[in-house]
């Protein structure tokens, strides 16, 4: 008994040297993977913004102070109340979320190629050989040849990640992951700009709403003071007949206006996730004008915009793809060992004499495949390029957005100032040839003239209005919202708010001095 003791333990100690040695080995050649490593693109980024009104700085640090939500700078409750509603409701945010959590489990599910496989399985069988009645040659009597086999056995294998085919395909999940995060992040910022945007313009309805009601008011005065002039035989009946169609032109407009309102009232309503037949908001005229909104330095844009980030980091898997095709041309080593119980009584299958066990490794490499590896190399480095010119036109259109709303801001607001001009010289045009047309010395055409013009100047003040509200919630959309490329790392895939804007002067352009580059962030995961 002692002797087949010191027989196992001689036999045992060279299986576990084995075993370390292939484990340390294969650790070591592990850390040869193959495969370009990863650059972020580069990309032309301009030294500054062209369209930023003169006169802007950088800003300091202390600008970069944490003030809330972005959309609180518009300081509107009710648009407060509705952006808190689609943070919790939109299924458009909703179906990124869930993209964003499937992206992460897909890390896990990479990781689990480090480790071996184990498994274990049992099973019994009952055998028969010829017929039960056979009769042998010696004894001439009958037996049933059936026998019963018992066994439990252990089976284990790991492929060792020899060339880094594991790690790319880790890398590459987890830039995938950052991206979806990102993506969820763009998603929310886009439907929270959208749902700014829908709610100024609906209020700029409103205001032209309330222009209409006091429009129809008015013509209605003219065309009582119109029938009073023809009454006293002073005007024509061709007067009154113009201020009539005047006015009903005017009262069909105010009816128009309602149909551009409700289809608004809809759009709100999907965004923040309700029926639109149970939704409504009350009218409320627009008064509010765009606030200071904060912008970077042109190199931070990179840093500040969900989508760019996103483009950047599907180049960063696609450049990992390259590393898993390129690991394939190598030879794959694989460590399997199994062990267990064998018996044909199974009161005796946990014995001593009944255990069995196999252990070796296996190498394997593909000889010829008729170019299938060399294509799909190619194919991963293409992918790898196409991935990088997207990155790279979302950076221009990212440029493009910024330029396009700093320009809206900049020549809308010098025009609202022109235009307000416009406004005062129509009303008192409009006085004085009311005036003149009460005393008799112009006909009603002038008068009909002066209103129209009138009409059309303040009609063109409201919309400048509602164009400088919706560019401005445009240009915070085109800056990033407020959100930074760190943010990837924390996001969890609940719908909830992004991060604030940071605040700065009315002349400045805000720096994110203390936010590290990209590739220093992504370090992190």
């Amino acid at each position: 008994m002692q002797c087949d003791r010191i027989s196992s333990a001689r036999t045992f100690a060279p299986r576990v040297l084995t075993i370390a040695v292939a484990a340390c080995v294969a650790a070591l050649v592990a850390a040869c993977a193959v495969g370009p490593d990863y650059k972020r693109p580069a990309a032309e980024i301009p030294a500054s913004y062209k369209e930023a009104a003169p006169g802007w700085k950088v800003a300091q640090p202390a600008d970069q102070q944490d003030r809330g939500p972005w959309w609180t700078v518009y300081q509107d409750p009710q648009l407060n109340a509705l952006e808190d509603k689609l943070n919790t409701a939109n299924q458009t945010v909703a179906q990124y979320a869930a993209a964003y959590r499937q992206a992460r489990a897909l890390v896990g599910e990479a990781r689990a190629a480090y480790f071996p496989t184990v498994g274990l399985s049992a099973g019994a069988t009952r055998s028969g050989n010829g017929a039960s009645s056979s009769r042998t040659l010696t004894t001439g009597s009958s037996r049933s040849l059936i026998s019963n086999s018992f066994n439990v056995q252990l089976d284990a294998s790991w492929e060792p990640d020899l060339w880094g085919s594991v790690t790319r395909s880790v890398n590459s999940r987890k830039a995938g992951e950052q991206g979806a995060a990102a993506d969820l992040a763009n998603a929310r910022l886009s439907a929270q700009a959208t749902l700014a945007q829908t709610y100024f313009a609906l209020r700029a309805l409103d205001a032209n709403q309330k222009l209409l009601d006091e429009t129809v008011a008015a013509y209605a005065r003219s065309l009582q003071l119109t029938q009073n002039q023809y009454a006293a035989g002073v005007a024509a009946r061709s007067d009154v007949i113009q201020a009539q169609t005047q006015l009903q032109s005017a009262q069909a407009s105010a009816i128009d206006n309602g149909v551009q309102r409700a289809q608004d009232e809809h759009a709100i309503a999907v965004l923040v996730g309700e029926p639109a037949s149970t939704f409504s908001i009350p009218p409320m005229p627009l008064t509010a004008t765009p606030p200071a909104v904060p912008a970077q330095m042109p190199s931070a844009l990179l840093e500040r915009r969900p989508d760019i980030a996103s483009a950047e980091r599907k180049a960063a898997a696609a450049n990992e793809q390259i590393g898993v095709a390129i690991a394939a041309f190598f030879p794959s080593l694989t460590l399997s060992a199994s062990g267990g119980f064998e018996n044909s009584v199974l009161s005796q299958l946990l014995s001593a004499p009944s255990r069995f066990w196999t252990l070796g490794p296996q190498l394997a490499a593909t000889l010829f495949d008729a170019g299938l590896r060399r294509a799909q190399t190619e194919a991963a480095r293409a992918a790898y390029d196409q991935n990088v010119a997207t990155y790279r036109q979302t950076v221009l259109a990212a440029f493009q957005d910024v330029e396009d709303n700093l320009a809206s801001q900049r020549i809308l607001e010098r025009e609202i100032v022109v235009q307000q001009q416009a406004v005062d010289s129509a009303r008192q045009a409009l006085a004085i040839v009311t005036n003149e047309y009460k005393a008799g010395t112009v006909g009603y055409v002038n008068v009909l003239t002066a209103q129209t013009t009138a009409f059309t100047a303040e009609q063109k003040l409201q919309t400048i209005a509602g164009q400088r509200m919706v560019s401005s919630v445009g240009l915070v959309k085109a800056l990033g919202g407020g959100w930074d490329v760190s943010q990837m790392n924390r996001e969890t895939g609940d719908v909830v708010a992004p991060a604030p804007l940071p605040a700065a002067s009315p002349t400045a352009v805000s720096q994110s001095a203390a936010t590290p580059p990209l590739d220093a962030q992504l370090q992190g995961k």
